[in-house]
């Protein structure tokens, strides 16, 4: 039976939890967005669901563990990233999806360019962060893209305009693939009022979301 190993001892690993997934050949490493570590509620509500789909490791970066609140520089975080990739790879033969939270995403796309035909099955970016706050625009990873990826974005996420996500898909080689989280802000949360709206829940969105995973994932390892 899979396994959900997301708990925060701010060490490398949490404890292991079993799950009900059925689809034990596959694993998710999933990793933190910047500004919270894996023990956010956010965090592990969303690899409780991806639980169901297949194992889910989570892992923080140092300077969380640490207790900092700025992100080290791209290379520690690459390091970091990689670290836990190979320790996962070294305990499960089958496909390995990164995923990852807004800079935990990016940086599972450095990731896979830097490992090449050694890396991911695949990429889940859930709200990738196409503008830097200082207005740069971060899409020379993503084109040198070849793992497939699925874009999970919110149309309020000031982070990643969606006409700009647009032009930079059209302009990738990688597979890829963009579920839209109508309303959804950055962490693909939707006002209250918007769901009233719309006739949904939270929860409703959530499991769309899930659902957008399993669907892109499950031609990859089949």
């Amino acid at each position: 039976m899979p396994q959900l190993n997301c708990a925060d001892d701010r060490a490398q690993r949490g404890s292991t939890v079993k799950s009900n997934a059925k689809r034990t050949q596959l694993a998710f490493l999933f990793a933190p967005g910047a500004g919270a570590p894996s023990s956010s509620e956010w965090m592990q509500a969303f690899a409780r669901q991806l639980s169901e789909i297949g194992s889910v490791e989570c892992f923080d970066y140092a300077y969380q563990r640490e207790g900092r609140r700025s992100p080290d520089r791209l290379p520690i975080l690459m390091a970091a990233h990689q670290t836990a990739f190979e320790r996962l790879r070294s305990e499960h033969a089958g496909p390995i999806v990164l995923i990852g939270k807004s800079m935990g995403g990016r940086i599972g796309c450095h990731l896979a360019n830097h490992l090449g035909n050694n890396g991911p099955t695949a990429l889940v970016c859930l709200g990738y962060p196409l503008v830097a706050p200082k207005g740069a625009v971060r899409d020379a990873v993503l084109m040198d893209l070849s793992t497939p990826i699925l874009f999970i974005q919110g149309t309020r996420d000031a982070l990643c305009p969606p006409d700009r996500l647009v032009t930079v898909r059209k302009r990738m080689s990688a597979p890829n693939e963009l579920h839209v989280v109508e309303g959804g802000d950055h962490s693909l949360r939707v006002p209250v009022r918007t769901l009233a709206t719309q006739g949904r829940t939270q929860a409703d969105v959530d499991a769309a979301i899930v659902h957008a995973v399993r669907d892109f994932v499950e031609p990859l390892i089949l």
